[in-house]
């Protein structure tokens, strides 16, 4: 019965010893809110990344309108034409892509000049997958010795 008792007193002890300490490990409810910031906090990286990797393909496309547009007034300047009045559409393939170019040729004010506006349009996909839309217009003007400006 005494071994009993010296037994009882060093448990107790030990037991409030361990009381007095903070406990540094995690609990099971703790790792899973832990684990559930995580993902959602991953998921928005990635929706952010995606969306990042859309705009480099919008921005290429735009980026080769535009030089298409630039293209067109730079023929005109190049063949010091002087341009009738009306407009005319074209194609062409720019940086592996085809797109299509409206130009609109408008009287002016002063009869010397006449205004010139390119629009680039993509193709639109023949099964439905991309529509036809502006992505690059230019204006500029020609005047009768031919020159653009």
């Amino acid at each position: 019965m005494i071994f009993y008792q010296a037994s009882w007193r060093r448990d107790v002890a030990v037991t409030r010893h361990l009381a007095g300490r903070r406990q540094s490990a995690f609990t099971l409810l703790e790792l899973m809110v832990a684990l559930a910031i995580l993902a959602i906090a991953l998921s928005a990286v990635m929706r952010a990344v995606g969306a990042a990797t859309g705009n480099v393909d919008e921005l290429r496309l735009r980026t080769l309108a535009g030089w298409v547009a630039d293209n067109r007034l730079a023929e005109h300047r190049a063949l010091r034409q002087w341009l009738p009045v009306g407009r005319k559409e074209g194609r062409v393939a720019q940086g592996g892509v085809e797109f299509r170019w409206v130009e609109e040729v408008q009287a002016t004010p002063n009869a010397q000049f006449r205004r010139l506006e390119v629009s680039v349009w993509t193709v639109p996909e023949t099964d439905g997958s991309r529509e036809a839309r502006v992505l690059a217009t230019l204006t500029g003007f020609v005047n009768s010795s031919g020159g653009a400006q």
